[in-house]
């Protein structure tokens, strides 16, 4: 049975810590919903109604391209290895870029990475917990190291570059803003 919250109990904050990898999904107006698994140290609590998390550099820029039309998110977790819970916090972000003056203090939060491309601040209205019997076991065998190791051989120019030919629009053409306002 599903139960909704209006905010993060400490008990959902150490599900949250437990956990190796979570979802976020979001979605416009039209087009396609994006649900997209992260992982790596990448998500902060930073209260009961407060989660940013840092987005790396990849392949879909989807997210970013979502939160300027259409201010709303999800995250998820799902207890893989031990406890059975599903958690669910619904809320609205806003999108940091590298070039915004809140950037760089939240950036601090976290390990140093010359991939981070975006920090979404989360504002929760809404958190739900329902029961995960239905999830199956997973171990977890550790972080790859892929997306870091990508990163390492890679100039911010290259980044950049990176960003200008992949990570400017969602795969339904909206524009993300990775570059500033004009590249719409």
């Amino acid at each position: 049975m599903a139960k909704q919250f209006d905010e993060l109990s400490d008990d959902h904050t150490g599900f949250i810590a437990a956990q190796h990898m979570f979802f976020c999904g979001s979605a416009a107006q039209d087009g396609r919903v994006n649900i997209s698994p992260k992982g790596m140290d990448s998500l902060r609590v930073l209260g009961p109604n407060r989660i940013i998390w840092r987005n790396l550099t990849g392949s879909g820029n989807e997210t970013a391209g979502h939160l300027a039309r259409v201010n709303r998110m999800t995250l998820m977790w799902c207890g893989f290895e031990k406890r059975p819970m599903i958690l669910r916090c619904f809320g609205s972000a806003r999108t940091l870029h590298p070039r915004d003056a809140d950037f760089a203090a939240f950036n601090e939060q976290f390990p140093p990475s010359d991939g981070a491309r975006q920090i979404y601040d989360m504002q929760i209205d809404l958190v739900q917990t329902s029961c995960g019997y239905a999830v199956p076991f997973y171990d977890h065998q550790g972080p790859r190291d892929t997306l870091e190791k990508w990163t390492l051989d890679k100039s911010p120019e290259d980044i950049q570059a990176y960003w200008d030919t992949r990570n400017q629009r969602t795969i339904d053409g909206m524009p993300t803003h990775i570059l500033g306002p004009s590249d719409d």
